[in-house]
């Protein structure tokens, strides 16, 4: 799959009322309080090093809002969020700042923290800013079906992903668009840099099948086995994911085909050899092969279209903003079901 070139962003149309407060105070070590003050209008930049931060916000205003909060590069970081006319209401969440903001191989983008306010009536009353303490990393290896997109209308799963997550657990997304197992591993900018990251106890989860048309089975086990092994060596907990299905119906309403289902030409069904992997090797396995399938054939044809890019691009593999929203919906689901994140820290509803 192409790599998307990034597309100018539009100028932001929405109105919003940031309560005045003083600019930046040093706290009480001495290092200056990230706020309200490096915000204009419908956008915020802090300038921090890479790392991992807590953000904490104060929604609201004298009229009734509703405030979502995305950043870096496109990534959706806190649902829309309503609050009634006179009310304040504080939301939290973790965010990971790295270069290149969004995929490895892509742009450097810019340095800092950058948080877009959206929404259909924004209101942000207060921020701050804060250096995150044991934030719980989950690492996402993929392809650009889970990628931070850098131009509307796609977007990866992964992108998604953040918002339904809460303050303690950053998303670092290292997916790439048109890597396949073989090249995300023998990429120095890819798993070479990925793998030192890992820290014990961070989840890693790996979805590669998309651009593995021509790689052999026993190679791609291979290649499967290899990313577990390297997770576990750093202390980390691997999960494979099965890829997301393309939607390609059959005559009769169903996407029992190969196309469909990540069949390679060489015959090589990715989703089962990845259930067979998890399987001998003891790995979490979240089938969003099988839940994808499940969830396309219900809406049908016609109503599965909104999921991918069919009607924008006739693109049938790369999903829209609300088709990988709904993905990562999926994710999130499981993994609070196989209980790989704490429940308290996901967001659910």
């Amino acid at each position: 799959m192409r790599r998307f070139t990034p597309a100018v962003l539009a100028a932001l149309t929405l109105t919003t009322a940031l309560t005045a407060v003083p600019a930046a105070q040093a706290d009480d070590g001495g290092s200056p309080v990230l706020g309200i003050a490096a915000c204009t209008g419908t956008a915020c930049h802090f300038d921090v090093p890479p790392g991992t931060y807590d953000v904490k916000v104060l929604l609201g205003g004298e009229a009734a809002s509703s405030t979502a909060i995305a950043g870096e590069t496109r990534r959706s970081l806190l649902p829309a969020t309503v609050v009634p006319a006179g009310e304040r209401i504080a939301r939290t969440f973790t965010v990971n700042v790295r270069t290149p903001e969004g995929e490895p191989t892509g742009v450097d983008g810019t340095p800092g923290l950058d948080l877009v306010l959206g929404g259909s009536a924004p209101a942000l009353a207060d921020i701050r800013v804060t250096p995150a303490r044991h934030a719980r990393q989950v690492f996402l290896v993929g392809d650009s079906t889970v990628c931070d997109q850098p131009g509307d209308p796609y977007s990866g799963w992964g992108q998604q992903l953040p918002q339904y997550l809460r303050k303690g657990v950053a998303v670092a997304n290292y997916a790439d668009s048109g890597e396949s197992t073989v090249t995300y591993l023998g990429n120095p900018r890819l798993w070479a840099t990925v793998q030192p990251q890992i820290h014990r106890g961070d989840l890693v989860m790996i979805q590669l099948a998309h651009n593995d048309k021509t790689t052999d089975e026993a190679t791609y086990r291979a290649n499967l086995e290899t990313l577990v092994a390297g997770v576990r060596e750093k202390g980390g907990r691997p999960v494979l994911v099965t890829p997301i299905v393309r939607r390609w119906f059959n005559a009769d309403g169903t996407l029992n085909n190969g196309t469909a289902l990540l069949v390679n030409g060489l015959g090589v069904d990715h989703p089962a050899v990845v259930r067979s992997v998890a399987a001998a090797r003891d790995v979490p396995l979240i089938d969003l092969t099988a839940k994808t399938k499940s969830l396309v054939e219900s809406l049908g044809v016609e109503g599965s279209k909104a999921l991918y890019l069919y009607n924008e691009k006739r693109d049938n593999t790369h999903t829209s903003v609300h088709g990988a929203t709904v993905y990562a919906g999926l994710v999130r689901d499981e993994l609070l079901a196989q209980h790989l994140v704490p429940e308290g820290l996901v967001r659910v509803g």
